[in-house]
């Protein structure tokens, strides 16, 4: 049984009659899984798969896409040391026998690789590298498991979801605090992706998945443990962030809060594990988190971080970034100070003068991080703060050329080069002038419209092109 470049080659399956009740994947179908486009065809045959999942993830088809996904994610490997370019000699030999091991339940993961990563505030975030080959496995139950569960979630849980995004969460946001529901619970989980409880986790899956081998294999993933600096860590809590299968496994387990929260009639937003509950009054925010923390407790096994976890005015949240603000009746969004000094901490590495990088190499690293940025903050009223942060980049630029232009007559020559008079041109090069104080001055050669010339982008000019204000 050979491999193409594509990943696994076709097999026989035991359900492939079912199979063929189903259209091949083409036109606007295409990457739907089958578990969609049998509910849109046959209904009557659902529970079948929900029952025999197994064969589901192992079918070629699924298994071609999840090792497309791993390859375009790229990342690091894992404890064996395997890249993603590794993976496709490495299945070509290995999957007969792999795909066996999983079919017979003797498949066992490699524990993951300890990856710790510093976070916005004090500490670090804790991540968990599987090996590619479990990637592809993740990835391939993530893929089937996950339209299944889409059925399931609720409408006000954004993270980890196709389709939606923080912009939306954000959006919700203020069409609450627009009804009059201004005050909001904040509710922060204390290491939540390190203390879910394996077996309510498990329990929770199983009213879906009957298939006791999928189940299995997902425990197993669980229980893998963790290798770190040469020792291993047994796993007995926790969703290591990091693999394919994680994000999909929190929201499982936080849609049951998700569910309390309706049942009870509360307004909330949840993007991943930030959760906010919207009320009307202080007193009522009060006793809906008096009221919630049991429940999280005592029936999930998750523990609420007492000192993060509060109570306030929409106005002193901040919630993926952001802030809110209220003007004419309206729920308005601006950038918090925090992420605003998150963003200057990055420009000033970008701009180092002395980080050795090439001018367009630098400008390469600029574009793209401004890009990103502002197209994440599109949403919030930031067109001041765009035009002084435009202003001390310039200024940050120009004292990277001024550095650069070190001998005099280096100076000479390219000051004259941009025809600034003679006189100028005498007076700037000979300058004993700081970088900082000679980049103030510099603007009357290095102009704005030529820095946009040179291809430095402008975060003013790209915020005010995309902008949904």
């Amino acid at each position: 049984m050979n491999v193409t470049n594509d990943g696994f080659k076709d097999r026989q399956l035991h359900i492939e009659d079912y199979l063929q009740m189903v259209p091949a994947e083409q036109g606007e179908n295409a990457g739907v899984s089958v578990y969609q486009r049998i509910i849109e065809n046959n209904n009557t045959i659902t529970d079948f798969w929900t029952d025999n999942l197994l064969e589901l993830i192992l079918r070629t088809e699924n298994l071609n896409m999840a090792y497309r996904k791993v390859k375009s994610n790229k990342g690091t490997g894992g404890i064996d040391g395997m890249q993603v370019d590794e993976l496709l000699p490495y299945l070509k030999e290995n999957q007969t026998f792999l795909i066996q091991q999983i079919r017979d339940g003797k498949y066992k993961p490699n524990p993951v690789r300890r990856v710790e990563i510093p976070k916005e505030e004090n500490g670090t975030r804790k991540l968990g590298i599987p090996t590619v080959v479990d990637r592809v496995i993740q990835q391939a139950i993530s893929q089937e498991l996950t339209p299944i569960f889409e059925e399931q979630f609720t409408d006000n849980s954004f993270g980890f979801r196709p389709r939606r995004s923080q912009h939306d969460a954000l959006r919700r946001c203020q069409e609450y605090v627009e009804e009059g529901y201004e005050y909001v619970v904040s509710l922060d989980l204390e290491k939540y992706f390190d203390t879910i409880n394996h077996s309510k986790l498990i329990e929770v899956l199983s009213r879906t998945i009957k298939d006791g081998k999928v189940l299995s294999l997902i425990h197993k993933y669980l229980n893998a443990g963790i290798l770190q600096n040469g020792m291993f860590e047994e796993t007995e809590s926790g969703v290591p962030q990091g693999g394919p299968l994680s994000p999909l496994l929190s929201n499982v387990m936080l849609n049951e809060l998700d569910k309390e929260l309706e049942r009870r009639g509360h307004k909330y937003v949840r993007f991943a594990d930030d959760c906010l509950i919207f009320c009307k009054s202080r007193k009522s925010a009060e006793r809906t988190l008096k009221n919630i923390v049991p429940y999280i407790e005592t029936k999930l096994f998750l523990r609420i971080n007492q000192e993060k976890t509060e109570i306030s005015h929409i106005s002193g949240i901040k919630y993926l970034g952001y802030a809110f603000y209220q003007s004419k009746g309206r729920c308005r969004l601006r950038v918090h100070p925090k992420s605003v000094r998150k963003m200057k901490d990055k420009l000033k590495k970008l701009l180092e003068k002395g980080n050795g990088w090439g001018n367009d190499y630098r400008k390469q690293r600029l574009k793209d991080f401004i890009t990103g940025w502002v197209n994440y903050f599109s949403l919030a009223d930031m067109k001041k703060l765009m035009q002084v942060t435009d202003r001390w980049i310039r200024r940050k630029i120009r004292a990277i050329y001024w550095k650069q232009w070190k001998k005099v007559k280096t100076r000479y020559r390219m000051l004259k080069s941009l025809k600034l008079p003679e006189y100028r041109v005498h007076e700037l090069a000979n300058s004993r002038k700081g970088y900082w104080r000679m980049a103030k001055v510099l603007n009357v050669a290095l102009t704005n419209k030529l820095l946009a010339k040179l291809g430095y982008k402008s975060m003013l000019d790209h915020y005010l092109k995309i902008c949904e204000n």
